[in-house]
């Protein structure tokens, strides 16, 4: 059992309207995991977590496409001031300590580095590194950084 496998017959029983298998969902995920994955986010499938999903935290309103790999201590969440929450399309790859902050769109076959801080958008097939993100990288093969 890991992080994902809880989110999801959390998501499952959320949609059913049952009402404490959520509940109960979250305090497993905090408890094992040190993790915050809400039930109501919007995850697809294929999506993995490093290390089970250990100190990854979401905002409840964030979208992960399909096939999407996370590492371990990733934050998806807005940033005061400002509305909206990240939207993470499909076949990305988002580094350890990785930080995805606010109203923004990460393309399709991006990759995010490691402790990288996302702020702005990063365009379809793109590597982006550093504090704040930077493209460091485009026109990439998102399959050359598959491990």
């Amino acid at each position: 059992m890991n992080a994902i496998a809880l989110y999801r017959l959390g998501h499952w029983c959320h949609d059913r309207r049952i009402p404490l298998v959520p509940r109960l969902v979250r305090i497993l995920l905090f408890l094992v995991y040190n993790s915050v994955i809400p039930v109501t986010a919007q995850i697809g499938e294929g999506t993995t977590f490093g290390w089970g999903g250990v100190g990854v935290a979401l905002h409840p309103e964030c979208r992960i496409g399909r096939n999407v790999r996370i590492g371990l201590q990733v934050t998806i969440g807005g940033r005061s001031r400002r509305a909206g929450v990240p939207r993470i399309e499909d076949d990305c790859i988002i580094g350890a300590g990785a930080r995805i902050l606010g109203p923004i769109r990460v393309g399709k076959g991006s990759a995010i580095g490691a402790n990288a801080v996302v702020l702005e958008d990063v365009p379809p097939g793109c590597a982006v590194a550093g504090i704040p993100a930077r493209i460091v990288r485009s026109n990439i093969d998102i399959r050359d950084y598959w491990a």
